[in-house]
C-alpha cells in the first residue's frame, strides 16, 4: 500500500504542479512548448521504468504474477506505448468537441486538466475491475480478445463519418437536465444570470471528453490487460500516458491531417493484442515481439502518412 500511496501521491505532486506552477496564468499554447511538455512526460515516463525494475528487483512490491524486473520493465514499457498510441483517437475527438463548442484556445489546457483528473479516477476502478475479472475468470480474456477483434475491425471499416457533440446522447440529455448558455465567461464552467445557473460550453465540453475518454478505455484497458495482469503495471502505465495526453493534443491536433492514416497502425495493434488474447493459453508470445510490433506499427503509420503526404502534394 505504500507503494501505492506515494505513486498516487506523485501523481497528486504533478497535477498540481501543473496547474498551480506551470500553468497558473492561462494562456495560448503553442507547438513549440507543447513538444516540451510532451517530451518532459515521455522522458518521466520512461525514467519510471527504472523505478518498476528496482520495486520488482527488490520486492518492495506484491509480485502476484510472479515478474522478473526485466519482465515488468518490458511489460510496463509495452503497456505505455500501447496506451500512447491509443490516445491518438482521443486527441482527434478532443479537437472535434473544442470546435463544435468553439472553446478558445486559452481555456483548453483547463478543459483538459480537468479532464484528465477525472480520467484518471475512472480509469483506477476500471483497472482494479478488469484486474479482477481475468484474476478471477481464466475465460475473460477470451471476451476481451473478441472485443478488441471487432474494435480493430470496425476501426478498419470506418467510413470517416464526421462525429457531431451537438448531436451525441450526452449532449442532448444534458440539455434536458441542466441550463446551458450559448456564452463563454472566461474560464468559468458555470455561470448565474437572472438567479439561474447555467453550464457554459467549457462544462459541456468537459463533461463530453469525460464519457468519450470512458469509452476509449474500453479499448486501452484490455489492451493493457492482454500485456500484463500485474494492477499496479497496468496502472502506472495507464495513468502516465494519460498525463502526457494534454501536451500531445496540442502538440499533434495542429497535424492530424499529416498523420490521418496512422488509424491503420491502431489497427494492427489492436489486431495483435486481441489475437495475443485469444492465443494467451495456447501461445507463449516473448515482450519484446509485442513491443517490436508496436513500435514497428506506430512508427509505420507516421513514415506511411508522411510519404502519401509528399506524393499527393507533388
Amino acid at each position: 500500500m505504500l507503494v501505492w500511496g506515494s505513486f498516487i501521491g506523485l501523481i497528486i505532486i504533478f497535477l498540481a504542479l501543473d496547474l498551480g506552477v506551470f500553468h497558473k496564468h492561462e494562456h495560448v499554447i503553442k507547438s513549440k512548448e507543447a513538444s516540451i511538455w510532451t517530451a518532459v512526460w515521455v522522458t518521466v515516463a520512461l525514467s519510471f521504468s527504472g523505478v518498476i525494475y528496482w520495486l520488482f528487483s527488490n520486492n518492495i512490491i506484491d509480485n502476484p504474477t510472479g515478474l522478473t524486473p526485466n519482465d515488468a520493465v518490458l511489460k510496463y514499457i509495452t503497456g505505455y506505448l500501447i496506451e500512447l498510441s491509443l490516445s491518438v483517437d482521443n486527441v482527434f475527438v478532443i479537437a472535434v468537441i473544442f470546435s463544435a463548442f468553439k472553446i478558445p484556445a486559452i481555456y483548453q489546457h483547463r478543459v483538459l486538466f480537468w479532464g484528465i483528473l477525472g480520467a484518471i479516477v475512472f480509469r483506477a476502478v476500471m483497472i482494479v475491475f478488469g484486474v479482477a475479472l481475468i484474476t478471477k475468470f481464466d475465460w475473460i480474456i477470451y471476451v476481451f480478445g473478441v472485443f478488441l477483434l471487432y474494435t480493430a475491425f470496425k476501426m478498419l471499416k470506418s467510413d470517416n463519418s464526421e462525429f457531431d457533440p451537438k448531436k451525441s446522447f450526452v449532449f442532448k440529455r444534458l440539455k434536458k437536465i441542466y441550463p446551458i448558455t450559448a456564452s463563454i465567461n472566461g474560464h468559468d464552467f458555470f455561470v448565474k444570470r437572472m438567479g439561474v445557473t447555467a453550464a457554459t460550453p467549457l462544462f459541456v465540453a468537459l463533461v463530453i471528453i469525460e464519457l468519450t475518454d470512458i469509452l476509449f478505455a474500453l479499448d486501452s484497458i484490455p489492451a493493457i490487460l492482454a500485456i500484463t495482469a500485474d494492477p499496479f503495471i497496468v496502472f502506472s502505465s495507464n495513468i502516465l500516458a494519460i498525463l502526457g495526453l494534454r501536451s500531445m493534443y496540442f502538440l499533434i491536433s495542429r497535424m492530424l491531417e499529416k498523420f490521418r492514416y496512422i488509424n491503420y497502425s491502431l489497427v494492427v495493434i489492436l489486431a495483435f493484442v486481441g489475437l495475443k488474447m485469444l492465443f494467451s493459453h495456447h501461445i507463449e508470445i516473448p515482450e519484446w515481439v509485442s513491443l517490436t510490433v508496436i513500435s514497428v506499427s506506430l512508427v509505420g503509420g507516421i513514415i506511411f502518412s508522411l510519404l502519401i503526404t509528399e506524393e499527393k502534394g507533388e
